[in-house]
């Protein structure tokens, strides 16, 4: 690597942490390392990137413009680099992506299937976290890409839409309300409901939907242990509140009694977020397009719900009430 391109790595390390002292931790550099590094990008170019305070850098305007400048010329080296892969034979490698549970309990198994047939060269690793440490470890070049729920800002990041989904009622099969049915959460007596610690990006949308739709709630208690809450929800009268993607495998009602979330229905966004100064290696590419395609399959009946939502919304207002009634009987 040229001397050129390391000063580039620690001067945007050092930016997206905000810390010279995280950058060198990013940057398997010593935390004087970097700061020399930064101190001879400024000689070189007469102008201060960073305005030092005590405890943390924060970036001057100069800093700014430098900085997009560096992704663009990353993002090509690191490219530049993967079109030289295809000379050397067939495809192997590794591939390292991270997935929160809502993703690996249904859409990982039959992507996974399908790629290892398709590259059985390639390892892959999976990397099971919530959204905040997968958010983390992209940024600092760990994972090649993840897939967290949709959230705003994200420097050093660059996301698109994944997929949407909506969010689900889950109680125990032997529940009485019917299965697969939109339910409206304010016509149920107050439930004891089991939700993530307030760390998890779902938590705060949850609470959020609950009050403003004036949701009864007896109790609740914080799990943030997937497997432990759908166990739990199983065997009790408790129920929780998840995405539809992740109870794919339970259309068919011998574990849990599932329902949409309806009147307001509400939708999560799921989004892939990736560095913003590496490219995608063709392997993670290729994984990410059949995760996307085994999420789309498995995600379908939430997304027709979608399509006649939108359709009920956008038609006159007699012709809504109509429709609603017969879906209702």
């Amino acid at each position: 690597m040229s001397q050129s391109i390391r000063d580039m790595r620690v001067f945007v390390a050092a930016y997206e942490e905000r810390s010279f002292t995280a950058a060198a931790a990013r940057e398997h550099a010593t935390q004087s390392g970097v700061s020399q590094h930064i101190r001879k990008l400024e000689e070189r170019f007469g102008v201060r990137l960073f305005a030092r305070t005590a405890g943390s850098v924060a970036p001057t305007a100069a800093g700014d413009v430098y900085y997009r400048s560096c992704l663009e010329v990353l993002r090509a080296y690191n490219a530049s680099k993967e079109t030289m892969r295809p000379f050397s034979g067939a495809a192997d490698g590794e591939v390292v992506i991270g997935l929160m549970p809502t993703m690996t309990r249904c859409a990982l198994a039959p992507a996974l299937e399908r790629f290892i047939a398709l590259h059985p060269n390639v390892s892959v690793q999976v990397v099971e976290a919530y959204s905040g440490v997968l958010t983390e470890q992209v940024r600092a070049g760990t994972l090649a890409f993840a897939v967290v729920p949709a959230f705003a800002g994200g420097t050093g990041l660059r996301q698109r839409l994944f997929a949407r989904t909506r969010e689900v009622l889950v109680a125990r099969a032997t529940d009485k309300r019917e299965h697969l049915a939109p339910m409206r959460l304010a016509d149920l007596p107050p439930m004891k409901l089991v939700l993530p610690k307030p760390q998890n990006s779902r938590r705060k949308t949850v609470e959020t939907y609950i009050t403003s739709n004036g949701v009864r709630v007896d109790r609740m208690i914080e799990l943030d242990a997937m497997m432990g809450t759908l166990d739990f929800v199983a065997t009790t009268d408790w129920v929780t509140v998840l995405p539809g993607v992740m109870m794919a495998s339970d259309v068919d009602p011998r574990r849990f009694t599932v329902n949409p979330l309806d009147e307001p229905p509400l939708w999560l966004d799921l989004v892939q977020i990736e560095s913003a100064h590496h490219a995608l290696t063709p392997m993670a590419q290729a994984f990410s397009e059949i995760l996307s395609e085994e999420t789309t399959r498995l995600n379908q009946p939430w997304s027709e719900q979608a399509a006649m939502a939108r359709a009920a919304a956008e038609a006159p207002p007699a012709k809504l009430k109509s429709s609603y009634g017969r879906r209702r009987r």
